[in-house]
């Protein structure tokens, strides 16, 4: 008898160790998570919209003498960004050594500019397995399996095209034209064997730090991965 109540107490002590473990565990298990918010598009998305936008500006080239004082037309001018677009297009005309005025008015050429495009195009490859929804019991319910890239490529690229034409503010005459300028811009990701990823692309000129835009795990790893 004294043997059995041992072993009740040695099982009572056992408990408690248990017991205490458990709660410590969940006590580690704990986590806090801080609230983001996220804008509807991404820094990249904005980088190549502008960096193909500069690019078709500063292609536009009007036989408007120079000194000339000019008033930008934007009314069909459309896009995403459409602001800076024009302010690069208004610094391009600067640079041809026009003169900007900002009432109708006082100018003696109006300069009509559009754009018959300004966004982004995305394509990607993937080898594995994508992102499924498996269904499972009881009916209604689904798990959602990640995505699985033995090897991947996502692209987007920033098209710009833009148009410029010149007339006389008075008569209303052609003075000058230009063809369409295009303006393109492109950010590739890499993934393989899942764990490693580099982005490459032409949105950052050489001089700035383009790691800051992609999230790259085990890089070094990789030769040659460096963004170009």
């Amino acid at each position: 008898m004294p043997a059995k109540g041992l072993g009740k107490q040695e099982q009572s002590g056992s408990m408690r160790v248990v017991s205490a473990v458990l709660a410590a565990a969940l006590m580690l298990a704990g986590c806090t998570t801080a609230r983001t918010s996220e804008p509807v598009r991404t820094a990249t998305e904005q980088l190549l919209i502008s960096a193909a936008a500069d690019r078709a500006a500063a292609k536009l080239s009007l036989g408007i003498p120079k000194g000339t004082k000019i008033f930008i037309d934007t009314r069909y001018f459309q896009g995403y960004d459409d602001g800076y677009a024009i302010a690069a297009i208004r610094t391009q005309m600067l640079k041809s050594g026009l003169e900007l005025v900002d009432d109708r008015k006082d100018a003696e050429a109006i300069v009509q500019v559009a754009a018959g495009a300004l966004s982004t195009d995305q394509k990607s490859l993937l080898i594995g397995i994508p992102q499924l929804t498996v269904p499972y019991i009881p009916v209604g319910n689904s798990v959602t399996v990640p995505e699985i890239a033995l090897f991947k490529q996502a692209e987007e690229k920033g098209v710009a095209k833009f148009v410029a034409t010149g007339y006389d503010a008075k008569t209303g005459r052609l003075m000058a034209t230009t063809d369409p300028r295009y303006g393109f811009s492109h950010n590739t990701n890499h993934t393989v064997l899942l764990f490693f990823s580099w982005a490459s692309g032409d949105i950052v000129p050489p001089g700035v730090d383009q790691d800051s835009l992609s999230f790259r795990t085990f890089t070094n790893l990789l030769p040659g991965s460096s963004a170009n």
